[in-house]
């Protein structure tokens, strides 16, 4: 679940959204993945594993809003 878009809802996600934390700022591009949580490029927010974290300041997956360009 994430509260920054769309009320949680998964689904409405395209699977090249870019995400980024409300509270570092710090985006999750799935092009390019994750190194930190050994996320490959190509995953899509929407299929990060539920103990996914950010990255920058281990905020929750909900505090993730997308970006729009």
């Amino acid at each position: 679940m994430f509260e920054g878009s769309f009320l949680g809802d998964g689904e409405k996600l395209a699977d090249d959204d870019r995400l980024e934390c409300g509270i570092c700022w710090q985006v999750y591009d799935p092009a390019t993945g994750d190194a930190h949580w050994g996320i490959p490029a190509g995953t899509p927010f929407a299929q990060l594993p539920e103990h996914w974290r950010c990255p920058n300041c281990d905020a929750p997956r909900h505090k993730f809003m997308v970006l729009k360009d």
